[in-house]
Order: C-alpha cells, then sequence, then structure tokens
C-alpha cells in the first residue's frame, strides 16, 4: 500500500471529520472511524478527487470495503494521470 497515498487520505480524514482520534490502517472501515457515516463519507470521497485530481465512478465507490481499496483505487488512477 503506497504510504504516502494513505498519509494524505489520513490527513483528509481529520480535516473533514475535525478529530484524529483514529489511524487509518489497511482494513479500516467506517464501523471504526467515530463521525465517518454517508454524509462524510461524500465530503471525504469529494475532497480526496480534489486533492489527486482524480474521479471515481459509481460502482468504484460501491465496491471499496476498506482504507487498503482506497489507496489501491487512487494510487491507480494518479498512475493513468502521469
Amino acid at each position: 500500500m503506497d504510504k504516502n497515498i494513505l498519509e494524505k487520505i489520513n490527513q483528509i480524514f481529520k480535516e473533514v471529520l475535525e478529530h484524529d482520534n483514529f489511524q487509518l490502517a489497511p482494513t479500516t472501515t467506517t464501523k471504526d472511524v467515530e463521525g465517518w457515516e454517508s454524509s462524510t463519507h461524500m465530503m471525504i470521497i469529494s475532497e480526496i478527487e480534489d486533492q489527486f485530481n482524480i474521479e471515481f465512478e459509481l460502482d468504484e465507490l460501491w465496491t471499496m470495503k476498506n482504507i487498503e481499496d482506497l489507496v489501491a483505487s487512487v494510487a491507480s488512477k494518479t498512475l493513468q494521470i502521469l
């Protein structure tokens, strides 16, 4: 897993959720982070898209199960840009 992407995503989570009472790991899901719910999820995804200059397809978002899937998707999209 790309640690640079994970760190940037971690910072986005902190900003959107307005707390840092969590540590994102590959297996982290919405159940593991206080405040990560449907409304904040869309804010997090939007901020990730802005920060990485990418766009997720709706079907991609539905298939992501954890942070590892999110980081992998960001990594593949940023490689396509290069």
